[in-house]
């Protein structure tokens, strides 16, 4: 083999290189800017929910439903970003990161279902089926109990992994 062709093989396999390391950083890079917007969303997520149920215990059905709804629009618009993350950047991300974002996908999802539950505690309370309501009301409060467990985690792995966290 001349030492013409060496070269251009050289030349080849260091731009695949380059290039699949370009890719790895940019790929890390969108995660990196994709993550305050979807902390944010469960921020205001967790502060309409919370806010949802202050207003359902004074009884103002109508508001509380549209916290309710809120809450539920911000923590689906986290939820799709991290299930997008995970279509498309899943072989380019450590175990560290994965059990991150696993751990607040399993936390949303227990979230969503609590807003569920919510909303159907609402509806039964504002139409004075009391029992049906609380019992929904207890329900939301378990989930959201079960999906701060999810979110325990996810702040342990930042906290024993602080130089993956930005």
């Amino acid at each position: 083999m001349s030492s013409y062709i060496k070269l251009i093989i050289f030349i080849v396999v260091l731009l695949i290189i380059s290039a699949s390391i370009v890719f790895i950083d940019s790929s890390m890079d969108n995660i990196n800017q994709s993550m305050p917007s979807i902390s944010e969303g469960i921020v205001q997520g967790d502060k309409d929910y919370n806010e949802s149920v202050e207003l359902l215990n004074s009884r103002y059905f109508n508001d509380a439903n549209d916290k309710a709804i809120s809450a539920g629009d911000n923590y689906n618009n986290s939820l799709k970003k991290l299930n997008d993350i995970k279509d498309k950047f899943n072989k380019d991300l450590n175990e560290v990161h994965k059990d991150y974002i696993d751990a607040a996908i399993n936390e949303l999802e227990l979230k969503l279902k609590a807003v569920d539950e919510l909303k159907e505690s609402i509806y039964y309370l504002q139409n004075y089926y009391n029992y049906t309501g609380s019992t929904h009301g207890t329900q939301a409060n378990e989930l959201m109990y079960d999906a701060v467990e999810y979110q325990n985690q996810r702040n342990g792995i930042v906290q024993e992994n602080p130089d993956l966290f930005n």
